[in-house]
């Protein structure tokens, strides 16, 4: 599964639909049980790199444990990874300049 190269608004949209599948688990508990490793598998497939693995750890315990559902981790890793990441690089090559 090649995720790494999809665009913004795939990788968006991918992240929205993932965080509504956490959701699941408020009908049938039991779905936590095979998606939290998955959802840290996919989150290291979406995002590569130290921030992904930090990323899908974090995902892994929001998902094993019951009622942090809520917190949609894909969504704001997507906001992290390109609204907060680019900001910074805007700010470094200003300086730079």
């Amino acid at each position: 599964m090649n995720l790494e190269n999809s665009s913004k608004t795939k990788k968006l949209a991918l992240s929205i639909l993932f965080d509504a599948l956490g959701y699941v688990s408020f009908i049938f508990p039991p779905f936590d049980f095979v998606w939290a490793p998955a959802s840290a598998w996919l989150m290291t497939k979406l995002y590569k790199g130290r921030q992904g693995k930090i990323a899908a750890a974090i995902t892994f315990i929001e998902e094993a444990f019951p009622m942090l559902d809520v917190i949609p981790t894909f969504t704001i890793m997507w906001f992290y990874t390109y609204v907060i990441s680019s900001r910074k690089e805007d700010v470094i090559i200003n300086i730079e300049k």
